[in-house]
């Protein structure tokens, strides 16, 4: 039954195997294994692609296949090779959607929310990234003691900014009538006392 198999596909091997040679290289040009800069890493990947765009008709029936993945690499282009120049930033989505999901595991452990904690959405900018960053590396007592007070003052009054609106928000959802009222006797006061 194998035997046969292989004896019916045998005309679109040849087209699966070269489209699958190119694949397997942008796999490994996405690696980087040899630990190639973020400049080098895009030039060979570029390379490859525009190499699998001329020679797509090689790939027989394939071809539109190649067609979509050069297509989709260049809509991915811009974001792709970010990861070469930063260190220890994961390489692959899997990657980024695992150090995410253990955020997310940890966050419900800490508040027994099955449901994303409404800090994510306020503090979420710092509240992740400072969880990840600690877990890569812990900062030491000299570290922050560097830290800019006054780059912290200014992002303590952005969020202050965002908890008055969300604070605003909730008013309105308990009582729009009362809400709407003070709202009306604040537009309706005369601009200069009487």
């Amino acid at each position: 039954m194998i035997g046969r198999g292989l004896e019916r596909t045998a005309e679109f091997w040849p087209d699966i195997e070269r489209s699958y040679g190119w694949v397997h290289r942008a796999a490994h040009r996405l690696g980087n294994e040899a630990g190639e800069d973020a400049t080098m890493v895009q030039r060979r990947c570029n390379g490859l692609v525009a190499a699998m765009a001329r020679h797509r008709a090689s790939a027989g029936a394939l071809a539109g296949a190649i067609d979509h993945f050069c297509k989709v690499t260049r809509s991915y282009r811009p974001g792709l090779f970010h990861c070469y120049a930063v260190p220890d930033l994961p390489r692959t989505n899997n990657g980024l959607e695992q150090m995410f999901g253990s955020q997310r595991h940890h966050e419900r452990r800490a508040t027994g929310r099955k449901l994303a904690s409404p800090a994510i959405v306020l503090r979420g900018e710092v509240r992740v990234i400072a969880a990840i960053a600690t877990r890569l590396h812990p900062p030491t007592a000299r570290e922050l003691g560097r830290a800019s007070r006054k780059l912290w003052a200014d992002l303590r009054r952005s969020f202050d900014t965002r908890r008055q609106a969300r604070t605003w928000r909730t008013r309105f959802r308990r009582n729009p009538e009362a809400y709407l009222a003070a709202l009306e006797r604040k537009a309706c006061q005369p601009a200069l006392p009487t």
